[in-house]
């Protein structure tokens, strides 16, 4: 197994990698929209978030040698689902024809407020 930490995308907490790869998999763990420059959760809607968090995936697919057309599921945890239409709207966008299969889960809470938090799995 190989744990990736891109340098522009430092993990959200020191107690886990970014991804590992393992097996010609990609695990990447679940992503809030933090801005890697300040540490923050960036502020705004759920759509700001997700794309923060899709361009955090997008580096960290990366530097595992993989990328977001190689994602073979997602998983998504959003605090409210009547904000799925705006999250889902961002991901249809950043993924184009490539639709892999995802799940949406509802949740109390996320860290540090976080509206929405998505997990990847692609080839590598």
């Amino acid at each position: 197994m190989e744990l990736v930490n891109p340098t522009d995308c430092p993990p959200q907490n020191p107690s886990y990698s970014q991804a590992a790869v393992s097996r010609g998999t990609v695990y990447v763990a679940g992503q809030i929209g933090i801005d890697p420059e300040s540490g923050q959760l960036v502020s705004g809607d759920i759509g700001e978030q997700t794309e923060r968090i899709f361009d955090s995936a997008t580096r960290i697919l990366e530097a595992a040698g993989s990328g977001l057309d190689r994602v073979v599921r997602v998983g998504v945890f959003i605090t409210d689902l009547g904000d799925w239409s705006a999250m889902n709207d961002v991901y249809v966008r950043r993924f184009g024809s490539h639709a892999p299969p995802k799940s949406t889960v509802e949740v109390s809470a996320l860290a540090l407020g976080a509206r929405v938090e998505i997990e990847f799995t692609a080839e590598s």
